[in-house]
């Protein structure tokens, strides 16, 4: 793609960062078979060679010229599900090119006073735990003005109320971070965790599994004093400097534990989460204070089934029959390229695993996507839903926790965290939703010795 960039215009990072990538891109427009928006829209401006003409554009215009609402239209309409460059042949980097784009709208294109206000409200809530945990629990206050907001225009709002959970499945996790959950066997590993902000609230069984299945098989799980949000929600919203501050805090929290002992790896088991914590290098290359150590940090981050994958868990204690359907996140197939690692884990612990068709095409959660942009959101759901359905499987494991709330509300398929069968197989208690399932799930017996000295331990 040839670009008109003037020498003055360059000097701008960003605008130097765009041309290169738009460089790349030789127009083949493979990538708008696997657009999930292009799909169901079926519109050239919403598939990733439309957007990138459109953000080519918008940076030629130059700064005295604001991004027009055709634009940011088209860019708010962006899962950021990544399935382009997957596909890409000439290696386009759609991520940080859409990444640029949004920053740039969010600073110079003037939006309405209710997106504004929203956007923000956001912004403020769902990255602090105990700000979003308060929330949730307001919102059955709200259930029943939902078919009202949606008269008035604040669909937005009624699909954030939407997707809150019920009161009575709002609880508590056992481990709360800050702290170190310590391995009662000899210690093998000793690793880091990224507990996030949205997952403690919604779905802490996850880092409860997660905590559980590491420390039985000798891993010390650390969670750091000052660590939180990964800012991958305000990012994809072009709130740049909020992302930044959240990516310096964590790795300044993270850097810490490092300086005191070996640390293995950081786990991340919100796939959303991992893909923006293994960006960290490139997102702070520029910082003369943090950019070394942001570069350590994206370098030892691992998704949990990574890094599960590569510590061999063994044989499990329990065996069952249950289908499972893999519901592959586009954070983690395209984001990270992570893709039978979970699959084979599964497998390995006694499950059997079935593939959803359409794997690649997105769930419409993405972040606060499903808030933003509910329409697409909801057709994207119900294409994905049934698919799912199509497998037949008794339950669909995901390794995001913005898949499991999008896709499990009120379905007659439970959803869990892989890593919660996982832990299931491996001595764990049964995740949650899923004790209609225990009678087909049985001990493997163990030999009269190693029991005897089990009981003498």
């Amino acid at each position: 793609m040839q670009t008109n960039f003037s020498a003055a215009d360059l000097a701008n990072p960003r605008v130097a960062e765009a041309d290169k990538i738009l460089k790349r891109c030789v127009h083949c427009g493979l990538c708008t078979a696997v657009c999930s928006t292009y799909v169901v829209l079926g519109d050239e401006r919403d598939s990733p060679r439309g957007r990138i003409y459109l953000i080519k554009d918008m940076f030629e215009r130059g700064a005295e010229r604001e991004p027009s609402e055709q634009v940011r239209h088209h860019i708010d309409r962006c899962l950021t599900c990544l399935s382009c460059m997957t596909t890409c042949p000439s290696g386009v980097d759609y991520h940080h090119l859409v990444d640029a784009a949004r920053a740039e709208i969010e600073e110079r294109s003037p939006r309405t006073w209710k997106d504004r206000t929203l956007r923000r409200l956001l912004a403020f809530i769902i990255p602090y735990p105990r700000r979003f945990r308060l929330a949730v629990k307001l919102a059955p206050l709200g259930r029943p003005f939902i078919p009202l907001l949606e008269r008035l225009g604040l669909k937005e709002v009624a699909a954030m109320i939407a997707l809150a959970p019920l009161p009575t499945k709002v609880r508590e996790g056992r481990f709360g971070g800050p702290g170190e959950a310590l391995t009662h066997g000899e210690r093998r590993a000793r690793v880091l965790l990224l507990t996030g902000c949205v997952q403690p609230v919604l779905r802490p069984d996850i880092n409860d599994a997660t905590i559980r299945l590491l420390a039985r098989r000798g891993v010390d799980v650390i969670v750091a004093h000052g660590a939180g949000c990964c800012g991958a929600l305000v990012k994809h919203m072009g709130r740049e400097t909020d992302a930044m501050h959240q990516a310096r805090r964590n790795v300044e929290a993270w850097s810490k534990e490092i300086n005191r002992g070996q640390i293995d790896a950081i786990i991340v088991n919100a796939s959303g989460c991992g893909t923006t914590v293994k960006d960290y290098g490139h997102m702070l290359r520029d910082d003369p204070i943090f950019a070394h150590d942001a570069a350590k940090v994206s370098s030892l981050a691992k998704d949990v089934s990574e890094f599960l994958y590569d510590y061999q868990l063994g044989a499990p204690e329990r065996w069952s029959s249950l289908r499972v359907a893999y519901h592959s996140a586009c954070s983690l197939q395209h984001g990270q390229r992570v893709h039978d690692e979970p699959k084979a884990l599964l497998k390995q612990a006694g499950f059997a695993v079935v593939d959803v068709p359409e794997g690649h095409i997105c769930c419409g959660s993405a972040g606060t996507y499903n808030i933003l942009q509910p329409e697409i959101a909801g057709q994207l759901k119900k294409r994905k839903l049934d698919n799912i359905r199509s497998t037949r499987a008794d339950v669909v494991a995901a390794g995001n926790i913005g898949c499991i709330t999008q896709l499990d509300s009120g379905q007659d398929i439970p959803f869990v965290h892989t890593v919660e069968l996982l832990d299931w197989a491996y001595g764990g208690p049964v995740p949650r939703g899923l004790d209609h399932l225990q009678d087909f799930v049985t001990d493997v017996p163990r030999p009269r010795r190693q029991v005897e000295e089990f009981i003498e331990t």
